[in-house]
């Protein structure tokens, strides 16, 4: 019988080892990735990221597959829509805050080249790849998280608090979690855009 990999702690269903295995941690250098990302980790809020995964094709559906110039543009009617609809989080000011966030990300895309180019800019182009050996020792924030949090508030992007953003570096890569026991530690690194 072949031995099961050792994975971080919080991977349990089948849609959470999947989101581990292949993409949590991995380096993301696609502007809708990260917008798609940005949108999620919004919609997380006090939430549990398996709802999040749950719906996650939902979203992409109704969220234009992420096209940020698309949500950038919705109107009333199509912002009520969102909120009559039971396959995403129906929150008022998460649904707003995707459209203005939409906004806030074309005008960074079109300052810095590319939202990757900005992101990434906070850690000189390298992920961070922390060597924890228990999910007690990860924190909820860093002052990487605080600073790139007060960047985005100040520039109008919104649920993005430190706790919000630590979450988002961790899911598009920029920073590596997985404990060292786990055996995607270290992986990523081999998985960077060319």
């Amino acid at each position: 019988m072949a031995k099961e990999q050792q994975r971080c702690a919080w991977a349990r269903t089948e849609l959470s080892v999947a989101y581990h295995d292949e993409e949590w941690g991995v380096p993301v250098h696609d502007d809708r990735t990260l917008f798609e990302f940005l949108i999620l980790e919004g919609a997380q809020a006090g939430l549990s990221w398996e709802t999040i995964l749950n719906k996650r094709a939902h979203y992409r559906e109704v969220f234009d597959d992420f096209d940020p110039e698309r949500v950038a543009r919705y109107d009333a009617r199509k912002r009520a829509r969102l909120l009559a609809d039971p396959g995403i989080i129906r929150n008022r000011l998460k649904v707003e805050s995707a459209v203005s966030n939409a906004r806030v990300f074309l005008e960074i895309q079109d300052e810095a080249g590319s939202f990757d180019a900005h992101l990434w800019d906070f850690v000189d182009g390298e992920p961070i790849r922390n060597r924890w050996r228990t999910m007690d020792e990860v924190p909820a924030e860093t002052d990487l998280s605080r600073r790139i949090a007060k960047v985005w508030k100040k520039r109008g992007l919104r649920f993005v608090g430190s706790t919000i953003v630590y979450a988002y570096l961790q899911g598009v890569g920029v920073i590596d979690d997985h404990l060292v026991s786990c055996f995607r530690h270290g992986a990523s690194a081999r998985r960077r855009k060319a």
